[in-house]
């Protein structure tokens, strides 16, 4: 039996007895097996290892051995042989854009070691394994190995590379774990050709590039790492990738080129994960934190998976498909976009499941082009754009999906996009669902609640499906059907809305069955200009709720729906109908209604009054003036006003100005040019809607109004809520104050809203219109605070015509606001100590005339503040006289 023989020991000193001068030396002694043990220095070398044997250090620390390249074009380290190895030992290279390692045949190992001042790389067949190294100063690469052979990098660390970290290509089988990459100028890790890597618990850190690079066939299992600070992408995926071959410790988990698992991508700088050719991704448990793009982009003919993943902060969209793509996501949450959390474009197919898109700059998810886009059991919202938008000619279909907190629609469908939604709930945002679009548009049993605006929109000439659809608690109407659309609407409800319930623009003509409408601000249903339609079975019920009276069913002007078997119940009024209204009833029944006027027989018709205004409120408030007013009676009344000495010198020169012109009306004169249209501005609280009706009355003294009475309006009385709704609405208010003033406070709240679907300057050219054709039969005052009217009027060359004249109503003097309290007080059977009215100077003088101050108000809020601090004061006295229960002394002043 032969004893195996044991690997000799060759050492390498500078000097001593028995050891080789250079390691060149020590190797060509040696035999395949034998170590070489290199004592401590430097060795200037160019090493051609063509035979397996391991290099050592003598004792030592490691790297106290320090190997430099003799030939700054050569590396300093060359591998031909099958298996060698080097440990704890420096290597270092002349030339950075060269290799300082070069494996062109056979295999090495590297464990411990620092090479610098070139790249290490391997060629051929051969196979590289780096443990516990260093590898930096490099140009180009720090690591290549475009091999077909096996490439193992543990624990090591790749740093200050003027290029990529790690380009792994051919079709080398990698294994990467514990990996660090930082300060890279190109991508972190590059992979290639065919090769297949997987990469476990690495971290990439500040790569001028992409993170994760693949392209070619190249397949890639991340799991566990973290990339972040990248310059470009995190993860790009280019090419073909495959799915990476099943093996010890690779994941088979999907049919995906690129799988991430629990992995996170942290700033990316562009995208956070990109993916353009016909390669394939799939993420798993993976947080993504982006920079300036894209968490995850897919691009051309690629496919992405994501798996229980974060994508979080990136700059731009989250999630991103373009081209022929697929991209789906399960179990994902999708979070604080700059731009949109989901954007599908191209022809792109795109799956979201049981994931959370939310808190995005733009639109949370946003579906263009010709792509397709599936929604089911998600969550989305926090946006101050649209929750999910459709547009183009892209198809979406959402199941089970919850949207709020959206600035503009929860859903918004428009273009020639085609939707199919099934159990989706919407909560808040501006208007629950809009459908605009001219595709098909299918809404099954969809919740609706507490938006700002309506519930459900079906824009101009489309034609909608809603099935089993229930709206609530809008700030508008409840389902507004627009112009000429023609949708279909079944098993519906509209409970709770502010203004009317189910609302019909000029020319619709929907087919509605079996809708209940209950406990709507306005009318239940509204039925615009020539709009048509049928109503079969359907209910209409509590209009008016709020405490205005307003009909059941309103129906303008040429109108003519068919309603057949419907009940209204519980409201003042069933039926008002506009002059030129041919509605066909069929079959309803009104019950408790106080003043009924359905007809309750068989197909008959309702005839418009001649004459009559059935037409709903019209939410402004009038006051009608006192008859027999003189004008002496009426310029005293105006004067005994507390302050507003200017205003008063203002109104007394018009009156002076108007009788002047009435006179020579009555001598037959030409009247000059007048505006009798005012402007008020001041804070609060300032008299202004007092003066007002005095000037209507002043006017009517005068002759030039017939009653002289107020109507006071705002925004809400004169913007209707749905196309062709406002113009009709302003004129009714209009309508009402011919002959007396119509004040319109907070005017300049017409034009602050202007954009998309608000009808503030629909209402401002109409009363234009009807100032120009009835200029001596209403007087229009609009009123607000200074700056917002100024701008107000100028918004408009009509407006700044006929509001030339301003009367500013300044905040009111200490001494005026006490002698308001004194009026107060009188008219209450109270006195005041002249104690008490120092005290009510001094508090005057300490309050700042802000913009919003009270004035008048305050004064009034002040002496009711007094009246029950003297009431507690009174109640501690035992014995109290008239006087005591009278007087007001300073202990009440606040």
């Amino acid at each position: 039996m032969t004893a195996t023989a044991l690997p000799a020991v060759h050492r390498v000193a500078p000097k001593g007895r028995g050891a080789h001068r250079s390691i060149t030396a020590a190797v060509r002694a040696a035999a395949d097996g034998d170590e070489i043990r290199i004592a401590p220095g430097d060795y200037v070398e160019v090493l051609v290892l063509d035979r397996s044997v391991s290099l050592l250090p003598d004792d030592g620390p490691d790297h106290a051995v320090r190997l430099l390249a003799a030939d700054p074009g050569r590396p300093v380290l060359e591998i031909t042989a099958p298996d060698v190895r080097v440990d704890g030992i420096a290597l270092t290279g002349q030339d950075p854009a060269l290799p300082a390692v070069l494996v062109a045949a056979g295999g090495l190992e590297l464990d411990g070691c620092e090479i610098s001042g070139g790249r290490i790389e391997a060629g051929g067949d051969a196979s590289l394994a780096l443990r516990a190294c260093r590898v930096s100063g490099a140009a180009l690469a720090g690591v290549h190995a475009n091999t077909t052979g096996r490439t193992e990098l543990i624990d090591t660390l790749v740093e200050d590379i003027d290029g990529t970290g790690v380009v792994l290509g051919s079709a080398t089988t990698a294994d990467l774990l514990g990996l660090t990459v930082r300060d890279v100028t190109g991508s972190g890790v590059r992979v290639r050709g065919r090769a297949a890597a997987v990469l476990r618990d690495c971290r990439i850190t500040g790569p001028g590039r992409s993170g994760l690079l693949t392209e070619d066939e190249a397949s890639v299992a991340v799991l566990d790492c973290r990339l972040e600070e990248t310059g470009a992408e995190g993860v790009r995926v280019l090419g073909s990738s495959r799915r990476p071959e099943g093996g010890p410790g690779r994941p088979e988990a999907a049919e995906g080129g690129v799988v991430l698992a629990d992995c996170q991508v942290l700033r990316a700088g562009t995208d956070g994960v990109a993916v353009s050719g016909t390669g394939d991704v799939l993420l798993l448990t993976t947080g993504i934190r982006g920079g300036s793009g894209a968490g995850v982009s897919a691009d051309d003919d690629s496919t992405v998976e994501l798996v229980d993943c974060r994508v979080d902060r990136p700059h731009g969209s989250c999630l991103v498909a373009r081209g022929n793509a697929r991209l789906s996501a399960a179990g994902t949450s999708v979070h604080g976009s700059r731009a949109n959390g989901l954007l599908a474009g191209g022809r792109s197919q795109v799956t979201l499941a049981s994931s959370d898109v939310t808190d995005c700059g733009f639109s949370t998810v946003h579906a263009c082009d010709d792509s397709r886009l599936s929604l089911t059991d998600c969550r989305i919202g926090a946006t101050p754009e649209h929750g999910v938008r459709a547009t183009d000619r892209a198809e979406l279909t959402l199941e089970d999906v919850r949207i709020s907190d959206c600035g503009l629609s929860g859903l918004q469908i428009d273009s020639a996009a085609a939707a199919r939604v099934r159990g989706l709930a919407v909560r808040g945002g501006r208007t629950g669902i809009n459908a605009d679009s001219s595709g098909t548009v299918v809404l099954e049993e969809c919740d609706v609640t507490q938006p700002e605006r309506a519930g459900i929109t079906c824009g101009t000439g489309t034609s909608a499906v809603l099935r089993d659809c229930r709206i609530s608690g809008t700030g508008t109407a409840g389902l507004v059907i627009g112009e000429g659309a023609t949708p279909s609407i079944e098993d519906c409800t509209v409970r709770d809305a502010t203004g009317s319930g189910l609302v019909l623009g000029p020319a619709a003509e929907p087919r509605v069955k079996a809708v209940t409408v209950a406990r709507t601000g306005k009318n239940s249903l509204f039925v615009g200009e020539k709009a048509r339609g049928t109503f079969e079975e359907c209910v209409f019920a509590g209009a008016g709720h709020d405490g205005e009276a307003f009909p059941a069913v309103h129906l303008a002007a040429g109108s003519a729906p068919v309603l057949r078997g419907c009940v209204v119940r519980d409201v003042e009024e069933d039926i008002a109908a506009e002059k030129g209204a041919r509605p066909v009833f069929d079959g309803c029944v009104s019950h408790d209604v106080t003043h009924p006027a359905l007809p309750t027989g068989r197909a008959e018709t309702l005839a418009s009054a001649e004459g009559g205004d059935l037409a709903a409120a019209t939410g402004a408030r009038e006051t009608e003036a006192p008859a027999e007013d003189t004008l002496e009676d009426l310029l005293a009344e105006l004067d005994g006003l507390a302050g507003l000495d200017k205003v008063k010198n203002d109104v007394s020169s018009l009156v002076k100005l108007m009788r002047t012109v009435r006179r020579r009306e009555e001598m037959g004169l030409a009247a000059p040019p007048l505006s009798r249209h005012l402007v008020f501005t001041g804070n609060p609280g300032t008299g202004k809607t007092t003066v007002a009706r005095l000037y209507g009355r002043i006017l009517a003294a005068v002759g030039l109004l017939d009653r002289g009475h107020l109507v006071e309006a705002d925004r809400s009385a004169l913007v209707g809520e749905y196309v062709g709704h406002t113009g009709p609405k302003t004129t009714r208010v209009f309508e009402q104050a011919r002959g007396g003033v119509l004040f319109i406070d907070e005017a300049y709240t017409l034009t602050q809203y202007a954009g998309t679907n608000d009808f503030g300057q629909e209402a401002i050219a109409t009363l234009l219109k009807l100032m120009e054709d009835h200029r001596d039969d209403v007087v229009v005052i609009v009123a607000g605070y200074p700056r917002e009217m100024e701008v107000f009027v100028r918004s408009n060359p009509g407006l700044a015509s006929r509001f030339n004249r301003t009367l500013l109503f300044e905040d009111y003097g200490s001494a005026e606001l006490v002698s308001i309290v004194e009026h107060q007080a009188a008219q209450h059977q109270y006195q005041l100590t002249s104690t008490a009215r120092e005290a009510l100077t001094a508090h005057f003088d300490t309050l700042p005339r802000e913009r919003g101050f009270g004035n008048g108000r305050a004064a009034r809020q002040l002496f009711q503040a007094m009246t029950e601090r003297q009431a507690y004061r009174v109640a501690e006295l035992s014995d109290v006289s008239e006087s005591d229960l009278m007087t007001l002394t300073p202990e009440d002043v606040p």
